[in-house]
């Protein structure tokens, strides 16, 4: 007897590419509105801020990677 509860979903790409970049645009808001707490920030929290964002910056890269593949993907499909 088979059970079919247990099977994944099927792997639907379809919406990566608008996934990714929202996750790009929320990103880059977290950075700005990170500027802006800066203003208030100790020199300690200023660098942690920095850090973060610089953190950020790199995920933005990798997530721009990202839609790339997944766009250039969906074109051959």
């Amino acid at each position: 007897m088979v059970n079919h509860h247990n099977q994944p979903n099927p792997d639907d790409r379809s919406d990566n590419v608008e996934k990714l970049q929202q996750k790009v645009q929320d990103t880059i808001e977290n950075i700005e509105a990170a500027h802006d707490t800066m203003k208030f920030a100790s020199g300690e929290e200023k660098e942690n801020i920095i850090a973060k964002n610089r953190r950020r910056e790199e995920a933005i890269a990798g997530m721009r990677a990202e839609i790339k593949d997944e766009a250039h993907d969906q074109q051959q499909q």
